[in-house]
């Protein structure tokens, strides 16, 4: 298949040779899809759906549970028992940092979901990773005077590029910015869902840089504790922050010293304030930069000095 796109490569490999026949075909008639493809929809019984950059594209190919069923072994490397932990988060992460969620029929006990049965419904989204793209960014994240950077949140609604930034900044800090003569920071990166690093077997998917170490599938106050105490990081980042204990945990990351980089959901600051715990970070000006990303334009930025 020789569409220079390795990415959807690595998730073609586990459909069955009719759907993988389907979509060899649709790239090789129109390989501009494939490069503005996002997400792979199926549904038991329903049509493939894909979400293009601005539209979706409907499939006239009604997938069967017995497919799905067949995806999902291929996905556990033909063993459901060794990822029914993943499974019963709602998503395996697979080679190259793509991440699969899936649902069905959950069995519940004490309170927790122990196991996943009759899955019907997955949603592949595409792993791409945008370098550079933080460089207008990092001009208000870094503290040139210092060598340091600015704690900082980074606010944007779903789906509008806040990890991909977040990843970026990152990669770029824990390699150093020769251009500025800014040496490289040692990072700690929390990815309780494995959206940033994308770990795989114990190997980032994702390129965060030479000075960054990972800690995934914990829960984000245990882990950004986890790395002070055993990483001695000197910034951390965090994605989608929000609860209490992300915020008693990010209180402890700053009286320990460290600086910190972190995402939250919201059309603007307003929005973000709405959830008490994240206002009353932002009123004790916890965050020296809030940087507002334009829904509109790619690396667009508008940034609030606390």
């Amino acid at each position: 298949m020789k569409l220079n796109m390795k990415n959807i490569d690595e998730i073609l490999r586990y459909f069955p040779n009719k759907i993988y026949q389907i979509f060899f075909n649709l790239f090789q008639e129109n390989s501009k899809i494939a490069e503005e493809l996002q997400e792979i929809r199926m549904r038991a019984e329903r049509p493939i759906i894909l979400k293009l950059r601005e539209r979706d594209l409907i499939l006239q190919y009604n997938i069967t549970q017995a497919e799905i069923l067949q995806i999902v072994e291929r996905l556990c490397e033909n063993s459901i028992y060794a990822y029914k932990n993943q499974i019963c988060e709602g998503f395996i992460t697979v080679k190259g940092g793509h991440r699969i969620g899936l649902t069905g029929s959950c069995v519940i006990e004490n309170g927790k979901i122990i196991n996943v049965k009759h899955i019907s419904s997955l949603n592949f989204r595409i792993a791409r990773e945008v370098l550079n793209c933080s460089t207008r960014v990092l001009r208000e994240v870094i503290d040139i005077e210092n060598k340091s950077i600015y704690n900082t949140i980074l606010v944007a609604p779903p789906g509008r590029g806040k990890t991909t930034m977040l990843r970026d900044i990152i990669r770029r800090l824990s390699n150093g910015i020769d251009e500025i003569n800014f040496k490289g920071k040692t990072c700690g990166v929390v990815d309780e869902r494995g959206e940033i690093a994308a770990m795989y077997k114990g190997i980032p998917q994702n390129d965060i840089g030479i000075r960054t170490d990972v800690i995934d599938n914990v829960p984000k106050p245990e882990a950004m504790r986890i790395l002070v105490r055993s990483m001695a990081p000197q910034i951390i980042a965090c994605d989608e922050i929000g609860s209490k204990e992300d915020i008693e945990a990010i209180n402890y990351v700053m009286c320990s010293g460290v600086k910190g980089i972190f995402t939250a959901h919201g059309n603007d600051i307003e929005d973000v304030c709405k959830n008490p715990w994240m206002a009353q970070l932002i009123n004790n000006h916890i965050f020296e930069r809030i940087i507002q990303l334009n829904s509109k334009q790619k690396g667009d930025s508008k940034c609030i000095i606390a």
